[in-house]
């Protein structure tokens, strides 16, 4: 990676965004690179909207504000598409990946989304199959990886076994891999 790589998550207050975040910068750590890890949000309540940001690069970074021209969006909850202006700032030839079942032909007619490239995965329906609760952030980190490639599946599997104890992480680390599996774009 030659560059800064900045990620914005949007997700709801309790639905682990910025958990999502620092999954995916402990990996990027494991890979030998800088990372920058922090959430935005207030006094917020439980499933209000809120934010999180990861920064990953080669080199160190001396950015402090937050992510405004993002190169890549994680939606962790699809109702926010018609609550938050998620595609905002994206990069022209940006990625957005969102939780859904629709596709990303769909998610880009619904958004207008005229470049760049958009993903869809069932993170609600891995999560719910494998953990039994609609948590869907390590599932969107695992479409992450395989939608950015900026960092490994395998380095992200380790930061989900380093972040969870033992029978948490297990189930974490399959539904990485399944969303990993069933990500697509179109």
């Amino acid at each position: 990676m030659e560059k800064l790589k900045e990620i914005r998550w949007h997700g709801r207050g309790g639905q682990g965004a910025w958990t999502a975040s620092e999954i995916l910068a402990k990996a990027a750590i494991l890979e030998g690179k800088y990372i920058q890890s922090f959430p935005e949000f207030g006094p917020e309540r439980m499933g209000a909207p809120v934010n999180s940001y990861t920064r990953i690069s080669d080199k160190p970074i001396n950015l402090h504000c937050s992510v405004y021209n993002p190169d890549a969006v994680a939606v962790l909850d699809p109702t926010l598409l018609k609550a938050v202006p998620v595609i905002q700032g994206l990069k022209e030839h940006g990625t957005l990946l969102v939780n859904t079942e629709a596709t990303p032909t769909e998610i880009r007619e619904q958004l207008d989304l005229k470049s760049g490239k958009v993903w869809t995965v069932p993170a609600t329906k891995i999560a719910m199959k494998i953990l039994g609760r609609p948590i869907t952030n390590t599932a969107m980190v695992g479409a992450v990886a395989k939608a950015t490639k900026i960092v490994s599946l395998e380095s992200i599997k380790r930061a989900a076994k380093g972040r969870f104890p033992s029978s948490v992480a297990e189930k974490n680390i399959a539904i990485i891999e399944q969303a990993y599996e069933e990500a697509q774009t179109g």
